[in-house]
């Protein structure tokens, strides 16, 4: 597991670590139904957050063979933490990312993800050389799906009743880009 090495300014954003006093805002996030509709675990209560966030900030600075780093969002021009997100990747020859995260039901709709995913896949890309990154979805969750082409992802693959989650059969939606691919974005 890995720490980001430095913060991540955008032009509306700040993509950093998470600290213990993040806690209330994740809280609020992690806690709603509407926003862990689509993923794997259930809303949290403050103790179950605080654990996570925990694990979180406790964790190494080195990387590993698998290396999981975490980002909380906050706007530039207001206070408070108002996503949480992920770069995931092995140190293997295959040089595969995944990325993903959740953003706070109040900014939705506002292209903060899209801004989001670019300073991940440059972070995959420029930093940590990776090959190619993925974004995972519930098929059902258009928005994420957006976001993840209006960043250059692709969709590689629609998998059809492949996951039992929250007590039925879901489909998903595999998006990715390549570093070639997204080279020739940056620079076309």
């Amino acid at each position: 597991m890995a720490q980001l090495a430095q913060t991540i300014t955008t032009a509306r954003l700040v993509l950093r670590r998470p600290r213990l006093e993040d806690l209330d805002d994740l809280a609020e996030i992690f806690g709603r139904a509407e926003i862990t509709r689509y993923l794997y675990w259930e809303p949290r209560d403050r103790e179950e957050t605080l654990e996570v966030l925990r694990s979180r900030v406790d964790r190494s600075d080195e990387l590993s063979e698998e290396n999981n780093i975490n980002v909380v969002i906050e706007r530039r021009d207001r206070p408070g933490v108002i996503g949480d997100f992920m770069l995931w990747w092995k140190a293997d020859e295959h040089r595969q990312g995944e990325m993903g995260g959740t953003l706070h039901h109040d900014v939705h709709g506002q292209g903060f993800a899209t801004e989001i995913y670019g300073a991940l896949l440059t972070l995959a890309f420029r930093q940590y050389d990776l090959h190619r990154v993925v974004g995972r979805c519930d098929a059902r969750n258009t928005a994420s799906i957006r976001s993840l082409e209006k960043a250059g992802l692709h969709q590689e693959a629609h998998l059809v009743e492949n996951e039992f989650v929250k007590g039925e059969w879901t489909d998903e939606v595999v998006m990715a880009i390549r570093r070639s691919e997204w080279e020739e974005m940056a620079t076309g």
